[in-house]
């Protein structure tokens, strides 16, 4: 029994290691994380049965298109901090309980089922999927639910042996993990009866349902980017004010000789439009220490944002600048400036142009160059050739 604890509490950190990537990714401790975890994300990448792991499904480095996406999103911050409130709210019963001897906690949040403390790192963690959708975290999230009904049942094994009839009575009028009446019509479902069956048909459909709404709301959410296409050349702009801009101009500024000489010559290629001071764009290219977050030991504001002002660091320079030291350029503070910085595609279908192949999961990404221009005049400010990889290294990032 002590070496499956052990077992189960590995598992369980390995999962809020993983799952807590994004809050290191701007902590001074990247470099060391990425030291361990990368070699697990390029692994992954190496095969085309495993590499959609290290993808993402929803959307991260661009505003949310459409409100349905934008509700999810701040629904992941709602999720998040209201599930860690209330278990913490639930620890400090069963504390206070403990301390004052005062036995089991039966009342509160404890009268509704017998483990909400589960219930809640079950939004904690689902909350946290939405806020770094990194597909591989989810699937770690439907592991973390076998590993808290393994555990709550080990729980109840012990607290019957404590506690005995007091216990079982209150096993008789209170849910697992939903109210017992819920509970109860579910039980109706019909199923074998070998007492192992119901738990394992229920997490692989809990499985199937997990990874298939996930790639279900990641075609979804590819489908309604605001993406400008010409030819090989689609561009994706951060913010959706600006597909009007890239409609009227784009195709002018892919006509400038210091772009059209650097645009790769075959190929799908993929530009992102977006404010020249874009927090975020360390995630596409390595295009200025500025914007390697990690860097910046300003951790706890921008986790803040992060989690409670879901959009500002989607907003430029009017974003999370004010928490970092930016060496802004003295043309970017017209409105109409923005850095385009183009990434040559391949895997997937290379003859492809359409949204669904651009952002495939198995297509591989490269930095290329990027260009600073006043949209409204025409006027180039700046080029800069790229080198491979994003302000992180090879770890892989979000695509939108």
């Amino acid at each position: 029994m002590t070496r499956s604890r052990s077992v189960l509490a590995t598992a369980i950190l390995l999962y809020f290691v993983m799952a807590l990537e994004v809050l290191v990714m701007v902590s001074p401790f990247a470099a060391f994380f990425y030291a361990v975890f990368n070699p697990v994300l390029l692994y992954l990448a190496r095969w085309q049965s495993t590499r959609w792991l290290a993808g993402f499904f929803l959307p991260h480095m661009v505003m949310p298109p459409g409100v349905f996406l934008k509700v999810l999103r701040v629904t992941g911050s709602v999720l998040f901090v209201g599930g860690a409130l209330v278990f913490l709210v639930c620890a400090g019963q069963v504390y206070f309980h403990k301390l004052a001897r005062r036995g089991p906690a039966l009342g509160g949040l404890y009268a509704w089922v017998r483990h909400p403390q589960y219930v809640a790192l079950t939004l904690t963690g689902l909350g946290l999927a939405i806020l770094w959708p990194r597909i591989l975290t989810l699937l770690l999230w439907t592991v973390m639910m076998a590993i808290y009904y393994a555990l709550a049942r080990d729980e109840e094994r012990r607290m019957l042996g404590a506690f005995g009839e007091q216990y079982r009575s209150y096993m008789a009028r209170t849910g697992m993990f939903l109210p017992r009446r819920l509970e109860a019509l579910l039980q109706r479902v019909p199923c074998p009866r070998a007492a192992w069956a119901r738990p394992v048909i229920a997490f692989g459909l809990f499985l199937a349902f997990t990874l298939g709404g996930a790639l279900a709301l990641r075609a979804y959410t590819v489908s309604r980017l605001p993406l400008w296409s010409e030819g090989r050349v689609s561009v994706l702009p951060v913010l959706a004010a600006d597909a009007v801009m890239l409609q009227h101009r784009m195709s002018e500024v892919l006509e400038m000789p210091e772009v059209a000489s650097r645009l790769p010559q075959s190929g799908p290629v993929l530009g992102y439009f977006v404010p020249v001071e874009y927090v975020m764009q360390g995630m596409i290219a390595d295009t200025d220490p500025a914007f390697r977050l990690y860097e910046h030991h300003r951790t706890m504001p921008m986790i803040a944002d992060w989690i409670f002002h879901p959009f500002r660091h989607l907003e430029g320079a009017h974003g999370m600048a004010h928490h970092l030291t930016l060496a802004a350029s003295p043309s970017a503070a017209s409105q109409s400036v923005r850095r385009i910085i183009f990434i040559q595609l391949s895997g997937g279908d290379d003859g492809e142009n359409t949204p669904s192949h651009l952002f495939a999961l198995g297509a591989t990404r490269v930095p290329e160059f990027f260009v600073d221009v006043d949209v409204h005049t025409l006027t180039l400010l700046k080029v800069q050739e790229l080198g491979p990889g994003t302000g992180w290294g090879r770890v892989p990032t979000p695509m939108f």
